[in-house]
């Protein structure tokens, strides 16, 4: 009895933002599936070093603050991967202080749009340019999988949170225009959108009982959700079993925004 699994066995995908949470748990998975994962860190040089010896991934330490930054990203990983066939972009910053727009300072907005959403111009850009390079197979099968990750703030925006909202509001656009202009050239692009998700970024919020109640409060489910019930989802996006999905907000937040 042949049994349906979801393989990336002998692909070969870059993941930002891996050494933690939502990227850390995609990592796994992926190389559970049988790619090969390259993946990004920071500061986080450890930990970063820990996970790809344990999952048998690349841990690359670069920065992304820039769109040079991304470029540099994907030129790293083929290099080391010898291709690119999934790029999954889920790094980013929440400053967790609420900052009303009146006092919000240049510096926290420069700093947040360059990370959530410069460096993903230049990620994009240089991965499709991989992948045209690469060329679609002869079996008309993809060229590469793209899958952004958004947010439920880019959806219905966040007060005192304007910076983050903005660019995560950004990813879902830039998801939408992708989808039309790269289908013909057989590259999927399509995102997930979390919503509250038990991370160290979520981490002040959820450990302060009256936000975490507010947080609560407006899940319909009753919790927050776990790395892995949002890796999931993102490991299905880079899969043949969306052939006929293009440009989709896959919301995964509880029943939080029944919006796409």
């Amino acid at each position: 009895m042949s049994r349906v699994t979801l393989s990336l066995e002998g692909k070969a995908a870059l993941i930002t933002g891996g050494s933690r949470g939502i990227g850390a748990e995609c990592v796994r998975m992926f190389r559970d599936a049988g790619a090969k994962v390259a993946f990004n860190f920071r500061a986080a040089k450890e930990r970063a070093e820990q996970l790809a010896a344990e999952s048998g991934s690349v841990a690359l330490e670069q920065e992304l603050s820039s769109a040079a930054d991304g470029r540099a990203l994907v030129e790293r990983a083929v290099g080391t991967l010898g291709r690119l066939d999934c790029l999954v972009v889920n790094h980013g910053i929440w400053p967790a202080e609420d900052v009303s727009i009146s006092s919000m300072p240049d510096k926290q907005w420069r700093e947040t749009l360059g990370v959530n959403l410069d460096s993903v111009f230049g990620l994009v850009q240089a991965a499709v340019a991989q992948m045209q390079k690469q060329g679609r197979p002869a079996d008309g099968s993809a060229a590469g999988y793209i899958v952004l990750v958004s947010s439920t703030a880019g959806q219905r925006g966040e007060a005192f949170h304007a910076d983050y909202a903005v660019t995560k509001g950004a990813v879902i656009s830039l998801t939408k225009s992708l989808s039309s202009e790269l289908a013909g050239e057989g590259i999927y692009v399509n995102c997930v959108a979390p919503g509250w998700v038990a991370t160290e970024m979520s981490a002040p919020a959820l450990s302060d009982p009256v936000t975490r109640k507010k947080i609560f409060d407006a899940i319909p489910l009753g919790r927050v959700a776990t790395t892995r019930e949002i890796a999931g989802p993102i490991l299905f996006l880079g899969t043949p079993f969306t052939g006929f999905m293009r440009g989709e907000i896959v919301n995964v937040n509880g029943a939080a925004v029944l919006v796409g």
